[in-house]
């Protein structure tokens, strides 16, 4: 997993404009950082997967951040973004949750869309790793080929 910078400061209140403000233009700089900080080699013949937000959060904000950021980074890099899996069952905000219940939360709640074809190598996509269970639940769904994981920040001490 590779993230550019710590959940805090600068890097958490840009997560924060685009997460919470819809500040989708923030997406830009955080590719642009995401593509600098990344070693090309990960880069080389992988598809990029975004994180899946739940319909319910996505509705809320009218856009999966994850989805933002990855297609920004295809822009910098010419990578393909695949968009392949979904949330189904019940959405429960992460925010505020202890390590335990993070760790629980996404298990099963990630699966392949009907129809969808998984890239032979994949890197997933998202704005901020935590535990780490997200990310676990989505290569879960998409199998062997996953490659690692982009990401901007990444929470610390959890």
């Amino acid at each position: 997993m590779f993230a550019v910078f710590a959940h805090e400061g600068a890097a958490r209140a840009l997560v924060h404009a685009l997460k919470f403000r819809g500040g989708v233009r923030v997406a830009a700089t955080m590719a642009a950082q995401i593509v600098a900080g990344v070693p090309q080699p990960w880069l080389d013949g992988a598809a990029l997967v975004p994180v899946p937000a739940h319909l319910s959060r996505r509705r809320q904000r009218g856009f999966n951040q994850a989805e933002v950021i990855a297609a920004e980074v295809a822009a910098r890099t010419g990578t393909v973004v695949t968009d392949c899996l979904e949330r189904h069952g019940r959405s429960r905000p992460q925010a505020g949750l202890g390590r335990a219940a993070r760790l629980a939360a996404p298990a099963g709640t990630v699966r392949l869309r009907p129809g969808a074809l998984v890239p032979e190598r994949t890197l997933l996509v998202d704005d901020v790793v935590t535990t780490g269970a997200t990310l676990s639940a989505c290569a879960a769904a998409l199998g062997p080929g996953v490659a690692g994981a982009l990401a901007y920040a990444r929470a610390g001490g959890r």
